[in-house]
């Protein structure tokens, strides 16, 4: 990995404080604001404005009150509105429905259990990428080029516990594997959404072991759909993130806010040999399922 050089020390922008004026003595004051006559004419002046001011102060406060207390009550309102769950709202034209964002926290918490690291050994090296559980009988989604090299095949969950794996099946043209653990017991399937009711601006996480860290969750948007680009040996439209991926996050899944699977992380566009620049590419989860079911009804 190279060193980006050349930035510098951070630095924010300079302040300067206005100049402080000198307070003089009474008699360099006297002199400032001319003759004793005048000073007291202005004094008088200066009366009449501090009490129009303070008027002024009393009329804002009880209009200023009489706002604040119609704001106050209209926050109630939308607050008592959305004490439960948000509605799902359906989408202009209707069909599907989509619900709010949920805070990314609880969704990257719900979703880390059923994410592994998936690790081929090719005898010569070993290969390395993600998957997630997809139903209760031990059935993982992962990317095809994780494991088309062949080997020995073992998942490791979020808890550091390994487990063997078998490959099921693989389909080249799509770039997608599934695997099957022999002991499933306390894997929990992630939530399968539909990547038709995704929208540009919504807000994902992706979540998988990338450079062999696992666990790791970034989060971005997804900045379009149907991008066509090259998904194993075909071209295919993929949805397209700003959601950093690195090498690593192949298989992993693209969740949405609700925690709901829309994509599966397959490639990335890269500058050189840089990583991730912010243009990542998930396979939609609409054509994976399909393409898993197929696989695992054989």
């Amino acid at each position: 990995m190279t060193n980006p050089g050349g930035l510098g020390e951070p630095r924010g922008p300079s302040y300067l404080s206005p100049p402080v004026g000198r307070h003089g003595s009474p008699r360099e004051q006297t002199q400032v604001w001319g003759a004793p006559v005048e000073r007291d004419r202005r004094r008088v002046l200066l009366s009449r404005a501090v009490v129009l001011g303070l008027v002024a102060i009393l009329l804002a406060g009880v209009v200023g009150g009489a706002v604040g207390t119609t704001l106050t009550k209209g926050d109630q309102q939308a607050d008592a509105g959305s004490a439960g769950v948000p509605p799902r709202l359906p989408r202009a034209g209707g069909g599907a429905v989509r619900g709010g964002a949920g805070d990314l926290s609880d969704i990257a918490a719900q979703v880390l259990p059923s994410v592994v690291s998936v690790r081929v050994d090719r005898g010569f090296g070993q290969a390395a990428g993600s998957g997630f559980v997809i139903d209760r009988s031990g059935h993982i989604l992962t990317n095809n080029h994780v494991v088309e090299s062949g080997g020995a095949i073992k998942v490791v969950l979020q808890s550091g516990r390994p487990l063997r794996a078998t490959l099921v099946g693989r389909d080249s043209a799509t770039d997608l594997a599934v695997l099957k653990v022999a002991q499933p017991a306390g894997l929990e399937p992630l939530t399968l959404g539909r990547s038709a009711d995704a929208a540009v601006g919504d807000q994902v996480l992706a979540v998988g072991s990338p450079l062999g860290l696992s666990g790791t969750v970034t989060a971005g948007i997804v900045s379009a759909l149907d991008r066509e680009v090259r998904l194993g040996s075909e071209r295919g439209t993929a949805l397209q993130t700003d959601a950093p991926i690195n090498p690593g996050n192949s298989g992993g899944p693209l969740v949405n806010a609700r925690g709901e699977v829309i994509g599966v992380n397959t490639a990335i566009a890269t500058l050189g040999s840089q990583g991730s620049i912010g243009i990542g590419f998930a396979i939609p989860m609409d054509r994976a399922a399909q393409v898993a079911d197929r696989i695992i009804r054989g």
